[in-house]
Parts: C-alpha cells; sequence; structure tokens
C-alpha cells in the first residue's frame, strides 16, 4: 500500500505544502524563523538578526529575506519596525473585568521580561478637578504619579495616578524605585470598594510618544477608583495600545 506523503503548513499559507517538494529558500527561511519561534527559542519580544544578517546567513539577497519576513508579520508571529528591527509578536494579554490585575503579572503571563519607570512624581494640593477622580480631597494633598510599563523591548502601558495623602499619608515618602504604586498600595492599604470605567480611546502625542506608537493610535484606557471602608485611595487611568490587550471576565447568570 502507498504511503501518504506527509504535509506542512507555513506561516501565511492556507493549503498544506507538499513535504517532498523541494522548497524555496526564501521557505527556508521562513520555516527557520517560525520554527525558533513556536519552540519558544525566540521568545515575545525578542528581536530577529536584522535583514542583512540573515542575508549573510543565508547567502541571498536582502529581498528574498525581506519576502520572508514580510509573510511572518501578515501571520502576526513578527512586528516589523521601521529603523528598529523585527521583533517577536507579544500575544494580546489579557486582565480580568471583575479584578484588579498586577500589571507585572500580566506581562509574565506573556513570557516576557517586565519593569517599569516612574516618568513623574510630585505632591501638591487637590485641584477640583481632582476632587472629581477622588473623593473627599477638595482641600487635602495627593501624590501624582506618571509611571511606564515595559514588556521586553515594547511600552507595554502608561499608567497615570493619583493618590491620596490623607488616606495613604505613607505614600509622600515612598519613591517608588524598588516597587510600582499598584501592588506597594495593595500592600499597604488594601481596597473594600472598587470602580472600573473602559474606554476606547485615540493615542494624543503624550501618549503615543510614551508607548511607541502613531498618534491618534486606537488605545484602551482603563480608569479605576479604589476606596477603603468608604475613603477615596487612589484614582489611575492606565492606557494599554488597542490591539496588544483585552479584558475578559467571566460570569453567571443571575438565580433568582
Amino acid at each position: 500500500m502507498a504511503r501518504a506523503t506527509p504535509t506542512r503548513l507555513r506561516a501565511g499559507h492556507k493549503k498544506p505544502v507538499d513535504a517532498a517538494a523541494p522548497i524555496s529558500l526564501h521557505e527556508r527561511i521562513l520555516g527557520d524563523i517560525e520554527g525558533r519561534i513556536l519552540s519558544g527559542e525566540w521568545p515575545p519580544g525578542s528581536r530577529i538578526p536584522f535583514e542583512h544578517e540573515l542575508s549573510t546567513l543565508y547567502g541571498c539577497s536582502r529581498m528574498t529575506v525581506n519576502k520572508a519576513l514580510t509573510q511572518l508579520a501578515k501571520a502576526g508571529l513578527i512586528e516589523r519596525r521601521r529603523k528598529v528591527g523585527s521583533f517577536v509578536m507579544l500575544a494580546p494579554s489579557r486582565s480580568a473585568l471583575l479584578e484588579i490585575p498586577d500589571i507585572k503579572t500580566e506581562v509574565a503571563a506573556l513570557g516576557a521580561a517586565y519593569r517599569f519607570e516612574v516618568l513623574a512624581r510630585r505632591s501638591r494640593r487637590a485641584t477640583e478637578a481632582d476632587a472629581g477622580r477622588l473623593e473627599g480631597v477638595a482641600k487635602g494633598r495627593v501624590l501624582e504619579i506618571a509611571c511606564r510599563h515595559w514588556a521586553g523591548t515594547r511600552p507595554f502601558c502608561l499608567e497615570d495616578r493619583l493618590i491620596s495623602l490623607a488616606a495613604v499619608p505613607q505614600a509622600g515618602a515612598e519613591t517608588f524605585v524598588e516597587i510600582a504604586p499598584g501592588p506597594w498600595l495593595l500592600a499597604r492599604a488594601p481596597w473594600t470598594d472598587a470602580e472600573h470605567r473602559i474606554r476606547a480611546i485615540a493615542a494624543d502625542a503624550r501618549c503615543a510618544a510614551m508607548l511607541a506608537i502613531a498618534v491618534r493610535s486606537p488605545c484602551l484606557a482603563v480608569e479605576r477608583r479604589t476606596w477603603s471602608g468608604g475613603a477615596a485611595i487612589t484614582h489611575v487611568s492606565l492606557t494599554y495600545p488597542g490591539e496588544k490587550h483585552e479584558l475578559v471576565a467571566r460570569f453567571s447568570p443571575i438565580q433568582r
């Protein structure tokens, strides 16, 4: 009995390719890179070799390499950034809609290295606008913090936060160099009530620069307020590139 010829799939191909048929050099490059990504040898966020490096390695033209990389990008396996290079694509992160996730945990779930940086930090008297975001701070003081969170080499999330110093006075002396504001607050001022507000927004100039995306790119903005025993603790706005994040909720019908 004749044995069936094995088949294989290539990134972007809708039909199986005959494994017995000779493959082109572009298909070989495609398969090698795809294999390293899917095996985990090149984890999410990793930069793959530049076009000129691959053309030297395979002894071919940059046009051949470009063809393979373009196909991988269309398949969603890599992301090509002009003048920077090509990177293994990060899978969209997930947040539970009714929980307060730790950003570090979200990034770790993607298999990427996490870090954060404090962009701005200042203590000041609350304004009327602050009172609309944090109840009961109209005559008090707040700590205003801006942070950027990273997943590997890519900006993951932009954080803008207000902390009521009346509710959490020890925040005034904290530099937030070793630990991000979110987990620091959870450890020192556990919340009893929380409110989420979720919006789709277009990136303004500041947001675009901080997240390395184009101005007016779609973003997901998650605004959160927390209270402890009725006292407002913090208001935070987390801005994610739209295609990199999704919110998930699992629930059951109310029993009557």
